[in-house]
Formats: C-alpha cells, structure tokens, sequence
C-alpha cells in the first residue's frame, strides 16, 4: 500500500453510505496487507461517529487473528466508564468476526496515565507501523487528544515525540492517552471521518494553519478525508 500524494477528499450523498464504503475500504486494504505480511495493525478513534462503520467493518471476513486493534487515544477512566473509548470498541467493533482480533489497549489500572507510560509505550512499539489509521476530527480541530492548547502538544506534535504520550487540556476532560503525531503520519494508509456541515468548515480552516493551531494538520498531507452531511 502506497501512501497517498496529497489530501483526497471524498464527499457522500449520505452517512449510511459513507460508513458502509470505509468499512470496504478499511477491511480490503487489511487484507492486501495480509496476502503480504504476517500481521496488520488498525488503529481507530473512539466516539459515538465511527459506530455504524465499526458495525460493517466487525462483519468483514478476514484472518483477523493476525490483526492487531488499538485507539488513537483514551480517556483515563475505567474500561466499564460510559467514556471509555475501550468500551465503544468491545460492543462494536471487538465482536463478530472482528472478535478474534488482537486488542493492545491505551490504558491500565493505574491512577494516573504518566504510571503506565513507559510499559503501554514498549507494548505500542511492538505493532508499529500502523498499517490502516482511522481518524476522527473534532471542530476545535483536534485529531486522536492532540487538543490545541493541550499541556505537552508541542512535544506531542514533534518528529521525536515518543510514540505514547499523557496530555491534558481544558477540552479533553479527564487526562488522556495518545498516540503522537509521529506515530500517526507513519501510518501505511490514513482516513479521516467526519460528519456535518461545522466540520467540513474546520476541516478547510485546518488546511490554512499551523498543526499547533489545528493538530490534524499534521495528518491532512496523506489522508483521505470522508464527508457527509
């Protein structure tokens, strides 16, 4: 699989469309990668959005044995919390077909993230590169819990970021785990979901600023950007 050159932007005439078109996508190039490698990794973002994707993509038939699951980023509350991106994931995308993946979770039971940083970011090094990143965008511009404004974004945003990081910022609620902007645009293949006329805007302010100023421009240069309204 071939990065892509530039931003592709991909318009539906509906969401139900969109989200069973990226399901295809996602579970067709998992498995060209698997005619090729022993393992894949797929990488995806938490959030009610993707649900509906999740749903299609859990009934895809491959050797999902080989595939290696894990979020952009999570909130440090329990696996059970009603925000826990951990729990989207178990009821709709760790089920069906999908169940036999391999999940490599970005959180443990520890009081703070920065406790389990050095032990989930050995873990996460193990299944890198990701081999098909799904992204969510949220209208402050903010991709995975790389927030505008977040304590270490900077360090965060940098090429020799570590691969795992613990941010806080204002908007993010709890402390959050996240993958870091090296990690994301190591990505074999990058899409980007969003929905809804507010977003769509973002989206084209974010290509006028700086990743500081809009954190998912650090990903828009490979990405395939899926719209509807």
């Amino acid at each position: 699989m071939e990065g892509n050159q530039g931003m592709k932007f991909i318009e539906y005439p509906d969401r139900d469309l969109m989200m069973i078109d990226l399901a295809d996508r996602i579970s067709s190039e998992l498995k060209n990668t698997l005619l090729t490698q022993d393992r894949a990794t797929l990488c995806v973002p938490g959030g009610t959005t993707p649900g509906p994707a999740f749903d299609s993509l859990s009934a895809s038939v491959l050797d999902w044995s080989r595939v290696t699951v894990l979020l952009n980023d999570e909130r440090w509350v329990p696996e059970d919390h009603p925000r826990s991106n951990t729990r989207l994931l178990r009821e709709r995308l760790l089920v069906g077909q999908a169940a036999a993946a391999n999940y490599q979770p970005l959180h443990a039971d520890t009081e703070t993230p920065e406790d389990s940083l050095e032990m989930l970011g050995a873990q996460i090094r193990d299944v890198l590169p990701i081999t098909v990143l799904l992204l969510g965008m949220g209208v402050d511009m903010h991709t995975a819990s790389l927030f505008p404004g977040a304590d270490k974004l900077d360090q965060a945003l940098s090429d020799d970021a570590p691969a795992l990081m613990a941010l806080r910022a204002d908007a993010a609620g709890e402390p959050r785990m996240t993958l870091t902007a090296p990690v994301l645009k190591g990505a074999l293949s990058t899409h980007i979901l969003i929905t809804g006329p507010e977003k769509r805007a973002a989206l084209e302010r974010a290509r006028t600023l700086s990743p500081r100023e809009a954190p998912v421009k650090t990903v828009l240069g490979d990405a395939t950007v899926h719209w509807a309204e």
